[in-house]
């Protein structure tokens, strides 16, 4: 018997191609199946539906990216260095790959990929709270949640500028640091 793999694999690089030029609420079945020169019937073959396609698409989206984050933050102690480094490989990653921009902006949008979107975040947020505890942060999880939304969107400029923006970067990081000698405003 031969494996799905290779087909499943096909499909899911035919919607993300098509997210570089396509909004996802407009992305077919019949599109997708065509871009991975592919029957529609073989699509239904992987996923029940166009929504467990958008799910899928979304989760092997950001497993490329968490595994991108892994491999820079992989060597490095909680802090200040391995928070931009995470960072840095997150929007690397975004930014390399076309379909960003239709997963990040639709994601937001879609009812569907909501509890995907919800736990990516919480995955992320978890992540980071090592990190602002050894900068310093007494409650942390509060502004990892709130750092995780800031990235997302520093994605998305990025996006619309098609290149790092330093300056949001160091935005970010700034964000993170944590003054020595003040009090966190409550």
């Amino acid at each position: 018997m031969r494996s799905a793999e290779p087909g499943r694999r096909a499909l899911l690089a035919a919607g993300r191609t098509l997210l570089s030029t396509e909004d996802l609420t407009k992305l077919s079945v019949n599109a997708i199946a065509a871009q991975a020169k592919m029957a529609k019937g073989s699509f239904y073959q992987h996923w029940p539906s166009r929504e467990a396609y958008f799910v899928a698409l979304h989760r092997a989206f950001h497993d490329d990216l968490d595994s991108q984050v892994a491999a820079a933050i992989a060597d490095l102690a909680p802090g200040p260095e391995r928070l931009a480094a995470g960072i840095a490989a997150y929007l690397d990653g975004c930014l390399a790959d076309p379909a960003t921009k239709g997963l990040l902006v639709q994601a937001r949008t879609d009812a569907g990929l909501g509890p995907q979107v919800a736990t990516r975040n919480a995955a992320a947020a978890a992540l980071l709270v090592a990190d602002l505890r050894a900068m310093g942060w007494s409650d942390p999880e509060p502004v990892a949640v709130l750092l995780v939304a800031a990235i997302a969107e520093t994605a998305l400029l990025e996006l619309d500028a098609a290149a790092p923006r330093a300056d949001l970067r160091t935005a970010l990081l700034r964000l993170a640091r944590r003054k020595e000698d003040g009090p966190e405003t409550r």
